[in-house]
């Protein structure tokens, strides 16, 4: 089974990333791109197969290391 997670910073975080990719795109000529935000995507491939457990696995390895949760949320899917 395979999981991807999304993660972003939590709204009302500061983005220095987002805001430097906002502004390289202005200065490329993308002058409607009002805001960006920056985050990550991690894909597991899961010897799970069972949907309720993997969720849950995968939940846990968010919780525990691959989102700061303080900060970051996070978005699961499964393909």
């Amino acid at each position: 089974m395979k999981a991807r997670v999304e993660v972003m910073l939590k709204a009302g975080v500061l983005d220095p990333q987002g805001e430097a990719v906002r502004a390289a795109l202005t200065t490329l000529g993308f002058d409607g791109v009002n805001g960006v935000r920056q985050g990550k995507v991690i894909e597991l491939d899961l010897a799970e197969t069972d949907p309720v457990a993997a969720e849950a696995a995968v939940r846990q390895m968010c919780d525990k290391l691959l989102a700061n949760t303080v900060i970051e949320s996070y978005r699961i899917s499964f393909a």
